[in-house]
């Protein structure tokens, strides 16, 4: 059976393909990232929810069996050892579909990436107005 590639335009419209229960958790999910970014914008990179703030934060999507969170590799070392019990690769985490989200920990590495994009933006020269 060939998968149809689709184009979300945005979050509500990437959740809602899902079911039911997938559905809550990716709500719980967003409302985590919101809460620990706050005016984090949204939108849908790479088909997937992404936030940014000062640059991008983290993406999300669900699979068949897990919830993959992408912080960046700088995200997944500073966080390594809370995120050892999870399957992860470079730059994301793969949480298991059918238990609860590590929710304090989503924090912690939101929170983690909004300060290290705040360090980078303070290190960006200032344009000059003419």
């Amino acid at each position: 059976m060939a998968m149809t590639k689709q184009t979300f335009r945005d979050i509500d419209e990437y959740i809602s393909q899902f079911p039911r229960d997938i559905q809550k958790k990716l709500q719980e999910l967003r409302q985590t990232i919101l809460k620990a970014a706050p005016g984090a914008t949204e939108s849908i990179s790479y088909q997937m929810p992404a936030f940014n703030l000062n640059g991008y934060l983290v993406y999300f999507g669900a699979w068949k069996n897990h919830i993959g969170l992408y912080p960046t590799p700088s995200g997944m070392e500073e966080f390594s050892k809370e995120l050892a019990p999870y399957a992860s690769g470079k730059g994301s985490a793969q949480f298991p579909i059918d238990k609860p989200l590590p929710l304090g920990l989503i924090t912690k590495i939101v929170k983690f990436r909004v300060k290290e994009n705040m360090e980078k933006q303070k290190l960006k020269p200032k344009k000059r107005s003419a």
